[in-house]
């Protein structure tokens, strides 16, 4: 046992840099944490008062009571999950109709959706523009969520994950009398599990860092999501309450995502795993 463990063990010098490379990651996200618990007039007089007491919650308070933080949050929270559920139900259905069932031009069809993913957001950002100002869905959840529910990744993902399910299990349904529905939504579906809990962190969180969009249909504050109420918050920095103020938010607005990685990190994990020996 111990020659196996001494066998799995690091060298030091391969210790020293992931050591090392972890502080390095983590310095930035300390800082920030240190700057928010500091009163903004000790931070105007010296921001390396951030390394002594006393630290304060002040700032924290002030999110909660006096800004337009906590709208910002549930935006992103109605357009992240209003997003993730989309984009579940049509790549999952879409999946299945391209790995399991035999229709006209279903080749040249899933061909269409790949090329999805060599055009960049920026090349439609304008016909999109129009398209949504026709339908009056600016400063609207709609608006904001709808564009993400087009995920060509998402689609190939569950094509390539149904496909990988035997067709013996369709097979074995059909004779039991199942229809082409009850094999998706009872055997293959809660098949499906890992990928779609991989599919949804993924969308959530590309969902919730999303800035271009947001910034160009949302444009009154109360629809404002989070990337663009901080961005905002920021570029008026001489109109705000200071330093700590801001960093305070930037920790605020991690909160949620922090949670995520935590109760779905076995998923990202093995979704990274994946990716890497494919």
């Amino acid at each position: 046992m111990s020659a196996a463990n001494d066998r799995n063990r690091l060298p030091w010098p391969a210790l020293v840099g992931v050591l090392l490379g972890a502080a390095i990651m983590v310095a930035p996200l300390v800082w920030t944490l240190l700057l928010s618990l500091k009163s903004n007039s000790d931070l105007m007089r010296d921001s390396a008062s951030a390394l002594s007491l006393p630290y304060t919650l002040d700032n924290y308070r002030d999110i909660m009571t006096g800004s337009d933080v906590p709208r910002w949050l549930l935006n992103s929270l109605i357009v992240s999950t209003g997003t993730t559920v989309g984009v579940l139900m049509l790549c999952s259905l879409a999946g299945y109709g391209f790995a399991r069932l035999d229709f006209p031009f279903r080749r040249t069809l899933f061909i269409f959706v790949l090329l999805g993913l060599a055009i960049p957001e920026q090349a439609v950002i304008l016909p999109r523009h129009q398209l949504f100002a026709t339908l009056g869905w600016h400063n609207s959840y709609p608006g904001l969520i709808f564009p993400g529910l087009a995920a060509p990744f998402g689609v190939f993902f569950m094509t390539q994950y149904f496909r990988a399910i035997p067709r013996d299990l369709d097979e074995a349904a059909m004779l039991d009398g199942a229809s082409r529905i009850a094999i998706f939504w009872k055997v293959l579906l809660p098949l499906s599990f890992p990928a779609q809990a991989t599919l949804g962190v993924f969308t959530f969180l590309g969902s919730w860092n999303d800035y271009w969009w947001p910034l160009i249909s949302a444009t009154t504050s109360d629809k404002y999501t989070l990337t663009v109420g901080l961005a905002s918050a920021q570029m008026n920095y001489a109109q705000t309450s200071g330093l700590g103020f801001l960093m305070a938010q930037a920790v605020f607005a991690s909160i949620p995502i922090l949670i995520v990685y935590i109760i779905f990190q076995k998923q990202i994990v093995g979704a990274m795993a994946g990716a890497a020996t494919r």
